[in-house]
Formats: C-alpha cells, structure tokens, sequence
C-alpha cells in the first residue's frame, strides 16, 4: 500500500507538473489519468502492478 500511494502521489506531481510547464494540456491529462481508472480493474491490472513492483524492488537493490 505504501509503495502504491507513493507511485500515485509522485504520478500527479509530475502530472501536475507537466501540465503547469505546458508540456502537456488538461484535456490529454484527463484522458491519460481516467485510461489509468478504468485499466486498472480489468485483467492488465494486476500485471501492470506486478511489473511496476518488479521495477520498484529493482531500483531498491542498486547500491553506489
């Protein structure tokens, strides 16, 4: 839960960001973030968070 909410919450300050940069307009970034609402409950859903965790727990283990 602790990774997730913290995936989410870094998604929308780049979101946030991107859209206050004129990188991207509201109207793509509505879509983009209800195609991410609607994907999740369906059958990519629990691939999609596997994979993510897999990159998440790959960053942990690099070491400088």
């Amino acid at each position: 839960m602790a990774i997730s909410l913290s995936v989410v919450l870094l998604l929308g300050i780049i979101l946030v960001v991107m859209i206050r940069s004129g990188s991207i307009k509201p109207g793509p970034a509505i879509v983009a973030a209800l195609f991410g609402f609607f994907l999740a409950p369906t059958g990519m859903g629990p691939s999609i968070n596997r994979f993510m965790h897999s990159i998440i727990d790959s960053i942990s283990q690099i070491t400088f």
